[in-house]
């Protein structure tokens, strides 16, 4: 078990923008928040449209010069190897070296729409070798998944260390990969304290195994919050974004196992006559009413066990419970900076 100092809000994070938005200038406005707080940590999560993440990341950075600025994340796949090592060292000069790369592989339906294949273990081992080596103004030869490239390299490289590159990852083969390649992992939301656990360890075996220093490789663990909220908004928050995350049966299976719930609840979710005729995303098509209403065959237990809910006193002990089950690095999500504030009081008191 970690000892917390409670007055260290840098192991404290925030999502700017969560789900779908109609203007991106909210980031900045919700980055100054976080600035004011003392996050230590505000990410991004891409959407294509009005959430890119060098334009976001970029302007964020300079309305909140003492925080981490992270992707969480973004995709090997969809930007030329030379083009996403660009970007990344651009951010990282811009943060004055407190830019964090989140890459993940996404879903299969997302990558076919524009054209693009699923993103394999193989992908994201070559993308991140290949990356790091371009960070470090190396020159690159490569034939293979990702294509052929011959003498790829950037020039006129700022002088600063790369930033580290984490994998947004949820069953154990990913964990193993994180473990194994990358400087980190992002966690999926809805795991228990315990199921962070379960995950951290997964990591920090893989990088031992590896011949890395486990204590090297960061875990940071994405949380929903909704702290002192009307029913009708906590069900929004919590059970909505519940539904958009274990309509995907892989990724909810893997979380259910690892949060030993019952897995029977999962067919009652998906027997629901909205997700069975569902075509594409529930976070895109439904609305937050319909989202609400799938919800509610959850059961209590697990959005109350999987994320901090209730009032602000809990929620800010939730967070240290995180922080106590391996995590290095907690992540809000749900919950913009600026409905923070009473929060992070009480996790600092």
């Amino acid at each position: 078990m970690k000892n917390i100092n409670t007055s260290d809000r840098s192991r404290l994070g925030a999502y700017l923008l969560p789900g779908r938005i109609k203007n991106p200038h909210d980031g900045i406005s919700q980055a100054l928040e976080g600035e004011k707080l003392g996050l230590g940590t505000l990410w991004l999560s891409e959407r294509w449209g009005n959430k890119d993440v060098g334009a976001i990341c970029g302007a964020v950075s300079q309305v909140a010069p003492s925080t981490n600025i992270a992707a969480g994340t973004t995709h090997f796949l969809t930007r030329h190897p030379v083009v996403l090592a660009s970007m990344a060292m651009t951010l990282q000069a811009l943060t004055d070296g407190k830019f964090i790369l989140g890459v993940g592989r996404g879903i299969p339906e997302m990558f076919h729409a524009i054209g693009l294949p699923s993103v394999s273990f193989e992908h994201l081992i070559d993308s991140v070798n290949i990356h790091k080596k371009l960070c470090k103004g190396q020159s690159v030869d490569y034939s293979g998944v990702l294509g052929d490239y011959s003498g790829m390299k950037l020039v006129d490289l700022p002088d600063i260390k790369p930033p580290p590159t984490i994998l947004g990852a949820i069953g154990p083969k990913a964990l193993n990969l994180a473990g194994t390649h990358f400087d980190g992992v992002l966690l999926h939301p809805f795991l228990t304290p315990d199921g962070v656990k379960r995950c951290s360890d997964l990591v920090k075996k893989a990088a031992s195994k590896a011949g890395r220093d486990p204590n090297n490789i960061k875990i940071y663990a994405t949380v929903v919050l909704a702290a002192d909220l009307p029913a009708d908004e906590e069900e929004a928050v919590v059970g909505g974004r519940a539904v958009t995350y274990f309509q995907n049966q892989s990724y909810a299976n893997i979380l259910v196992n690892f949060n030993n719930w019952d897995q029977s609840v999962l067919n009652k979710l998906w027997d629901h006559p909205l997700l069975q005729n569902l075509n594409g995303n529930a976070d895109q098509t439904f609305t937050r009413e319909e989202l609400v209403e799938v919800s509610r065959i959850l059961p209590k237990e697990w959005l109350l066990s999987g994320g901090a809910v209730g009032s602000t006193d809990h929620c800010a002990s939730r967070l240290k419970d995180y922080l106590n089950s391996g995590a290095d690095d907690v992540i809000i999500h749900g919950s913009t900076p600026d409905k923070l504030t009473q929060t992070f009081e009480a996790f600092s008191s």
